[in-house]
């Protein structure tokens, strides 16, 4: 093990403590473990408050503006909308959305949350920023752990509860003088996972008394793991031993408010849910200070991937990214849950291969069933949901490199370019595209891999290659059929008829040799006619389609021939299925002439 040479000693684990000697989370008999997610919390997005205030570069009231318009747009019904005591720049926002009232333009179904720390004058002036505003919830908060009231504050216990006590009554008073404004409140014990629960529970049940809080009228107690400390599990015991506690519980609702410094925001939402909480307060794809808020968009999507309606339309999740990323100045990363560029994307081999016949099987199952596939159950190998629910296309799911196999290429090929390969010829597209990639080390784009598919196996049917046909034709009971023009229909494609003759003019290298041969079809006839001309050749497997994309009428034919002793595959494309299929025959001998 290498070692710092300026600490040869371990890590310093022992300078740290476990949560419970920084805690005291009280053991009873927990339900959460045995619930289940079956409806969606209230939403209530924090951007423009907290995630602003984390941002190298604070929103201004333009991109606050269009941010607070997505969120509404999305279908949130309580924002968070600033911090107007903070900043200038926040009350301002707090003023500007207050003169849209009226013009249609501010949203009557949306309730907007004012942040207000525990001091008189910050108290006075958030209520100053809400004139004109017909209904807010005031949101008042206080550090209220041990470490925070030693540290921080200086003030113990009782001289906290005081200032609170303090705090909540001029925000009742001050909420009777604006008879124009729906106010309601909203209190966190800022640091709550690091608090003690008793005191907890003193505090916020002597706001709910103060406030007089009703099933009518609630009070909403929010409590945040402002810094993560455990696993999720202890953060939805606490959460659910409050839930259980908290008195007037009618008339309370009960939000949470998690972070993400141990990387599992996610999953304290979720089983804080589990535990009782009714409310999550978040940011949208997870911004916020140090390693962020919890992502609100991820916990709706993994409702909506189990079932539940998540209550908000993020069926064009790239705009919604797209709002976020111009206002917040930051990028959304391409693995980031649901929303990053690579998240529906494969390059694996056997992932491509299963997503592909996922895919297909969708596909096929939704019109066996008579419904469209865009309603029909939703059962894709690592897919968690349908791409296209989420207003994106099927096109970046497959991605091929040198990590990828014969499916992913099959399906790029088919889905871009109509060329629906045989089963058995897909290892051997896969590896002439691997030779590429490895050699690049990069990507092949579906142009890509159509480029190389032509050059290796329609080009050496075309005359690009030894062995050429100068001219042909055939002939069965049905007539002459001549190469220059041949067009016959896909009914003669099995070219299952007996008595057929091939004859044709071969260039050979530099040679040119007239040829003629017989077989119980087209392609057989010509197998024979290349054997007598000195090429031994044995059609083993045939393959052919209508191409459904690109130029109208072509057909794609496969054979898979012995040439020489040595066996490959060749490919044609042409208007007529007999051309194409001799075509195919030519490419195959070229490709075994060229390996």
């Amino acid at each position: 093990m290498i070692r710092n040479p300026q600490r040869p000693g371990p890590m310093p684990y022992h300078r740290y403590r476990p949560f419970q000697d920084r805690v005291h989370v009280p053991e009873f008999d927990r339900l959460w473990p045995s619930a289940r997610l079956e409806r969606s919390p209230l939403w209530v997005p924090v951007d423009l408050r907290d995630g602003n205030q984390a941002l190298a570069e604070p929103m201004d009231t333009d991109r606050k503006h269009r941010f607070f318009e997505l969120l509404a747009r999305t279908g949130f019904k309580e924002i968070e909308i600033g911090y107007p005591s903070a900043s200038r720049a926040d009350f301002d926002f707090v003023r500007h959305l207050a003169g849209l009232v009226g013009s249609g333009d501010f949203p009557e179904d949306v309730t907007p949350v004012v942040f207000t720390p525990a001091r008189p004058e910050l108290i006075e002036r958030t209520f100053a920023a809400l004139d004109g505003l017909p209904r807010a919830v005031v949101h008042l908060y206080i550090a209220t752990s041990p470490v925070w009231r030693d540290t921080v504050l200086g003030r113990d216990r009782a001289e906290v509860r005081r200032t609170v006590h303090e705090a909540a009554t001029l925000m009742a008073r001050l909420a009777e003088t604006r008879a124009g404004t729906d106010i309601r409140f909203q209190f966190s014990p800022e640091t709550f996972n690091l608090t003690e629960p008793d005191y907890v529970l003193e505090l916020c049940d002597g706001l709910t008394a103060l406030w007089d809080a009703s099933p009518d009228r609630p009070v909403t107690h929010n409590l945040p793991a402002t810094v993560e400390i455990s696993t999720p599990n202890v953060y939805a015991d606490q959460i659910e031993y409050m839930h259980r506690h908290l008195a007037r519980r009618d008339a309370v609702i009960l939000s949470v408010h998690p972070h993400n410094d141990r990387g599992t925001g996610v999953a304290c939402a979720e089983l804080a849910v589990l535990a009782g909480a009714q409310r999550v307060e978040g940011c949208l794809f997870g911004n916020g200070e140090r390693t962020g808020n919890v992502d609100l968009v991820t916990l709706a999507l993994n409702l909506y991937a189990q079932g539940v309606d998540p209550m908000l339309d993020l069926s064009d999740i790239d705009a919604v990214r797209d709002v976020v990323e111009y206002c917040n100045r930051l990028p959304v990363h391409p693995r980031h849950p649901y929303a990053g560029d690579l998240v529906h994307t494969a390059f694996s081999g056997t992932h491509q291969d299963a997503i592909s016949k996922g895919l297909a099987r969708h596909a096929k199952d939704a019109a066996e069933a008579g419904i469209p596939p865009e309603l029909a159950p939703w059962n894709v190998p690592y897919l968690p949901l349908d791409p296209a629910d989420l207003g994106r296309g099927y096109e970046a799911v497959i991605r091929v490199n040198s990590q990828s196999g014969k499916g992913g290429v099959a399906h790029l090929l088919r889905t871009h370019h109509g060329l629906d390969l045989p089963e058995r010829m897909r290892p051997d597209v896969s590896r002439a595209v691997q030779e590429v990639t490895d050699e690049s080390g990069r990507e092949a784009s579906p142009g890509d891999l159509h480029a190389l598919f032509r050059t290796a196996y329609l080009e050496p049917g075309r005359g690009a290659g030894p062995v050429a046909l100068e001219s042909w034709s055939t002939a069965h009971d049905a007539g002459n059929v001549t190469g220059t023009d041949a067009d016959v229909d896909v009914a003669t494609a099995g070219f299952t008829g007996r008595g057929h003759r091939f004859a044709c003019v071969l260039r050979i290298g530099d040679r040119t040799v007239p040829a003629e041969g017989k077989g119980n079809g087209p392609l057989s006839a010509l197998a024979d006619a290349l054997t007598r001309a000195g090429i031994p050749v044995d059609v083993l497997d045939f393959a052919e389609h209508a191409v459904t994309t690109g130029s109208a009428g072509e057909a794609a034919a496969y054979v898979e021939c012995r040439v020489g002793g040595r066996t490959v595959w060749g490919a044609g494309l042409d208007t007529s299925v007999l051309t194409a299929s001799v075509q195919a025959v030519l490419s195959a001998v070229n490709r075994a002439y060229e390996a």
